[in-house]
């Protein structure tokens, strides 16, 4: 189903009046990731809810319909000098999708799977840059949160709620968010070494007056899968409106280690964040991705943990989020081992992809998960939205009801 703007509140209330189980999908680039979809649900495609409604430069906020992709927004700000400070998500290659139009996703498929990449050291993710949302429930009531503008705090703060949820409590039609100046100057520096040595230099970046736009772990696979030597490396990135201000940032931080360091132009940068992201989303999908979070003083163990199942694993040092995949089957009893470290280090494990054959649930039940489902009832009483796939909930009870 492609429904228009003006069909879609038609359609949303049809779907209600037949108890119909459906799900809300933006490019469809990604609609595989996570738990399986029964066979019975519809999907509702919002890609030509595409508009870029409104920029406000001298305000520096952005208004889109939620399926607008997410590199053709990037390339209407950068003409402006603006930019979102987010990642594209897993798989994206800009290169190998020069419209836009599938690999980098839709922004409202960003918000609805909370993804957040390595810019979060210095920027916060994207449900932070968020100033305002429009939502339809499971029986096309339509509301907002927030609005157009910064400086404001009115009603619940539904865009968090939203952010992260899979799609399982409403369809995003729009987002406003924030924009930023981008940097006129980047540069980066890739560091490679033992695992307590670059863990120093992490904490050392962290406690010190720099603000890199990123500190991001590799896992030793990752490294070498990029050309680089077969040692768990760092890559960091700088920016600034001076570039003799660049340099002395890029000397401070290799002052801060004993470990040699490789100097990278911003566009050497950006070549290994397209690595680090697996490169293009091709139908050549990987044996295993995974979703990562611990608490950041764990991304060492968990980056052994990871290098040792053969897993290319990258992981923001600041915010201790990354994703992992490989090309190989790999054992789901290593996979569930690898869960369970990440559960002790205080952190979770989302599996993505998975072997044909393998059935790990996509995230364990979480000590919320009453609190998730009360929720879920009060947004989608009859659970037609995203069947199975409540973040939170390892195997949701089936509520669609007979009408």
């Amino acid at each position: 189903m492609r429904p228009t703007p003006d069909e879609l509140p038609d359609l949303v209330h049809q779907l209600h009046r037949e108890g119909s189980p459906w799900v809300p999908v933006g490019l469809a680039s990604r609609l595989r990731w996570g738990p399986p979809l029964g066979s019975s649900c519809k999907q509702l495609t919002i890609d030509r809810l595409d508009r870029i409604l409104e920029h406000n430069p001298g305000d520096f906020t952005i208004t889109v319909e939620a399926g607008a992709p997410l590199l053709e927004v990037q390339r209407v700000l950068a003409s402006h000098g603006q930019w979102l400070a987010v990642d594209p998500p897993w798989g994206t290659h800009p290169l190998a999708d020069p419209q836009g139009s599938g690999g980098g996703g839709s922004l409202g498929g960003l918000v609805a799977r909370g993804l957040a990449g390595g810019y979060r050291q210095r920027y916060l993710g994207l449900r932070d840059q968020l100033i305002g949302i429009r939502l339809v429930r499971a029986d096309g009531t339509v509301a907002r949160a927030g609005g157009r503008v910064v400086k404001n705090v009115a009603g619940y703060d539904l865009m968090r709620l939203l952010a992260g949820s899979w799609g399982s409590l409403a369809l995003i039609t729009e987002l406003s968010l924030r924009t930023l100046p981008m940097p006129p100057h980047r540069a980066g520096l890739l560091v490679q070494g033992e695992a307590n040595l670059l863990a120093a230099l992490s904490t050392g970046l962290s406690r010190s007056t720099l603000t890199p736009e990123r500190i991001d772990w590799w896992s030793a696979p990752l490294a070498e899968a990029a050309g680089l030597d077969a040692a768990p490396a760092l890559l960091i990135a700088l920016a600034s409106v001076e570039a003799s201000c660049l340099q002395d940032q890029l000397g401070a931080v290799a002052n801060l280690t004993e470990l040699s360091s490789q100097a990278l132009s911003g566009e050497e940068v950006e070549a290994l964040l397209q690595e680090g992201r697996g490169g293009a989303l091709t139908a050549e999908q990987p044996a295993w991705l995974l979703r990562v979070g611990v608490n950041p003083d764990g991304g060492p163990l968990v980056l052994e943990k990871g290098a040792a199942l053969g897993l290319k694993l990258e992981l923001g040092a600041g915010s201790g989020l990354g994703m992992a995949w490989s090309e190989k089957a790999i054992p789901a009893a290593g996979v569930e081992a690898l869960r369970s470290s990440c559960q002790e280090l205080g952190g979770h494990l989302t599996v993505l992809l998975q072997p044909k054959g393998s059935e790990l649930v996509a995230w364990p039940d979480a000590p919320a998960k009453g609190l998730m489902e009360a929720v879920k009832r009060q947004f989608d009483p009859m659970g037609q939205l995203s069947p199975g796939r409540l973040p939170g909930v390892a195997r949701p009870a089936q509520q669609i009801a007979e009408r």
